[in-house]
């Protein structure tokens, strides 16, 4: 499947401490009749998913006209990123599965209510992600919640997994901080991928035992070792990024790993690898990372 990922502007309800969107990011516009280009463009290209994020998607007011027209333009998958927020409003899912969505994402970011409103910024807003992905599990719309890797709460990801699949979720994807534009400068929020393995074995061994799909993107699958099915590497799909300033591949992404060290020669997973982020090896170097034959 060839998935276009249109990021819809970079202003959000919510100010994430780790966020790499820069304030000066959140003023670029992206006015619809682009974004229906970039729509009507990917169809004839042979792109059949599509997946609206941001920023946050759901503020914008033309999101259901754009879902309508994705759909109209022969798009079988059609996502929405959210942080859940707009979704605790029923009426707000139920316009947007009418028009066409059959998959969302939900960034819960961590599941203890002090950490959430502390890491988003804006007191009060745990018990909306609570009930949006409560709505979503309601109408049993397929359903992914994203998990964030970062210093204040990796340690809490097993447990975190378990509090997702008490409420239904049965999906997750763990992604690991990255220190590129807006998150720069807080290289302290960034663990060591090696302190953080312990939890997501764990993490891994729940969602086994209980029927929970968890996917790790940006750990190599050097370091997951017995873990590595749990993968995931968008980039080695057909994706094409749209941007209010820029369209490009995903595996070019500034998301993407790139950097391979000396110990990747020979690695068996070196043909399927995406390899290191740069901001990772900036921070803490490759020795880490060894090669597995």
């Amino acid at each position: 499947m060839a998935l276009l990922d249109i990021i819809l502007g970079y202003d959000c309800n919510l100010a994430c401490d780790y966020c790499t969107i820069t304030p000066q990011m959140r003023t670029r516009p992206f006015p619809a009749r682009r974004v229906a280009e970039a729509i009507t463009g990917a169809r004839v290209d042979g792109f059949d998913a599509v997946s609206f994020t941001g920023g946050e998607p759901t503020i914008r007011a033309d999101l259901v006209p754009l879902v309508e027209l994705a759909r109209r333009s022969g798009f079988t998958d059609v996502k929405v990123q959210s942080n859940g927020l707009l979704l605790s409003h029923g009426p707000n899912v139920d316009r947007l599965i009418a028009a066409g969505v059959n998959r969302f994402h939900v960034s819960i970011h961590t599941h203890d209510p002090a950490a959430y409103d502390a890491l988003v910024r804006r007191e009060g807003s745990y018990p909306m992600m609570v009930e949006g992905l409560s709505q979503l599990v309601k109408r049993g719309v397929r359903l992914t919640a994203d998990l964030i890797l970062k210093e204040d709460t990796w340690r809490k990801l097993p447990e975190a997994v378990r509090w997702l699949h008490a409420r239904g979720v049965r999906s997750v994807h763990l992604w690991f901080v990255s220190l590129t534009d807006g998150n720069r400068d807080h290289p302290e929020s960034m663990p060591r991928m090696s302190d953080v393995l312990p939890a997501m074995r764990e993490a891994f061994a729940f969602g086994r035992e209980h029927e929970m799909e968890i996917r790790s993107l940006h750990v190599p699958r050097c370091l997951l070792g017995a873990d590595a099915a749990h993968a995931l590497d968008p980039g080695a799909d057909r994706v094409r990024v749209v941007t209010p300033e820029a369209v490009f591949d995903l595996k070019d992404s500034k998301l993407a790993g790139k950097a391979f060290v000396p110990a990747c020669e020979g690695c068996r997973w070196r043909p399927v690898c995406p390899g290191i982020r740069p901001d990772y090896l900036e921070r803490y170097g490759g020795a880490e990372f060894t090669a597995v034959v």
